[in-house]
């Protein structure tokens, strides 16, 4: 039990973790009791600019990248 705590406080010194925990949480929680204007409100225009991008580099990787690769037998 005590590598388990130990594990926990150093993962908790990364910034990544430190991020999900207080904006991305967060987030989620006004988002899902307040409704989505609530969270732009709040936020800013930050977080749909942020899914926004987000969804651009996925479906850029899924349907434009990943199919080129398959075609020139990379994968």
């Amino acid at each position: 039990m005590n590598k388990l705590k130990r594990a926990a406080h150093m993962l908790g010194k990364f910034p990544l973790v430190s991020l999900y925990k207080t904006h991305i949480i967060d987030s989620v929680i006004i988002a899902r009791r307040e409704g989505i204007r609530e969270l732009i409100r709040k936020r800013g225009k930050k977080v749909l600019l942020f899914v926004v991008a987000y969804y651009t580099v996925r479906d850029t990787l899924v349907y434009i990248i990943l199919p080129l690769c398959i075609a020139k037998g990379i994968f």
